[in-house]
């Protein structure tokens, strides 16, 4: 069988220079062509990015308007600059004074419910890594009897909602303060110990990352060895780190937002988290103050944006790199 081969000109080597021959035309590859379809997938994902920034925009600009332009028509998003006075006429208000008034106001005690909101989100996070991660090694590296069918009913368990056991669990959660001298309803336990039986997405998602681990590493610490959970503490932690910190990440995230659960198990208002205390400050009003209530939840979701900025480039090579390997 014959190989055909495109002959090309020999170099040409004058003195200590070389000259590289010009191909014929039909020997050239061809220049990039102008793809108009990119512009129109770039200008939809913009516009798709402007959808889910108008929101933010919108209660930034509403927390730095005085309240009577709040309800204005048409709305405008640059807030006019304009003094408040206050009741004795005498001290000039700037709208910035807004985050000032819900700081220091006694009906939303940022500083308390900040406090509660973080230990309750640092529990949960603490204890989805520490559970997740060992559930998942299991699944993942050992290899036991019956292990498939636990791993899909656990991932089943993923369609049942809160409410359909929230009823359940507060029943536990009662007969446990009614039996042992463990208090259970009234505090944060409630919401931070489930977090420490592991996670169905938490587990599935670092079950998937384990797995692109080479098992060479593992077989070479055995035969150094080291015991099952030595490599999982001294190999697979460390090069799981990117994951670990995205499930860290999205727990707390998800504890920091969480007002379902504060709502059943808090009893009283200096419990309160972020987002009851943004609750309890709008029904405290007899009118809606929205530049003070857009202002309050600018301090609530401004934390939770700065974590995700600063954990960014470790949240996006954690999700890219899981599940390469089924």
């Amino acid at each position: 069988m014959t190989v055909a081969t495109t002959s090309q000109p020999p170099l040409k080597t004058t003195g200590v220079q070389t000259v590289i021959p010009v191909l014929p035309a039909t020997q050239r590859k061809p220049k990039g062509r102008s793809h108009p379809e990119r512009y129109l997938v770039h200008l939809a994902l913009l516009l798709i990015c402007a959808g889910f920034l108008l929101p933010f925009v919108w209660m930034l600009s509403t927390s730095l308007k005085p309240l009577e332009q709040t309800m204005e028509f048409p709305p405008r998003f640059v807030p006019e600059r304009v003094d408040l006075w206050h009741v004795n006429g005498t001290i000039p208000t700037p709208v910035p004074q807004n985050y000032v008034d819900v700081i220091t106001s006694e009906k939303f005690d940022f500083a308390r419910f900040s406090r509660n909101t973080l230990i309750i989100a640092c529990l949960s996070a603490l204890g989805t890594v520490i559970s997740s991660s060992l559930v998942a090694y299991g699944f993942a590296r050992i290899n036991f009897r019956g292990r498939g069918v636990l791993f899909a009913i656990m991932l089943s368990t993923m369609m049942i909602p809160f409410p359909v056991v929230m009823v359940s669990m507060f029943s536990i959660f009662r007969f446990i303060g009614d039996h042992t001298p463990i208090q259970m309803l009234g505090t944060f336990k409630p919401l931070w110990i489930g977090s420490f039986f592991g996670s169905a997405f938490n587990i599935f998602l670092l079950r998937q990352f384990f797995m692109t681990i080479p098992d060479e590493l593992s077989e070479a610490a055995r035969i150094d060895g080291c015991s099952e959970f030595g490599i999982f503490w001294r190999i697979i932690l460390p090069l799981a780190k990117p994951a670990l910190i995205v499930i860290a990440l999205f727990t707390f995230m998800g504890a920091w937002n969480d007002f379902l659960g504060p709502l059943v198990y808090l009893q009283r208002p200096e419990q309160y988290t972020l987002a009851l205390g943004l609750q309890a400050f709008q029904s405290q009003h007899g009118g809606t103050a929205w530049n003070q209530l857009m202002a309050a939840s600018v301090l609530i979701v401004a934390p939770v944006t700065i974590l995700y900025f600063l954990a960014q480039k470790t949240f996006v090579t954690g999700i890219a790199t899981t599940g390469l390997k089924g």
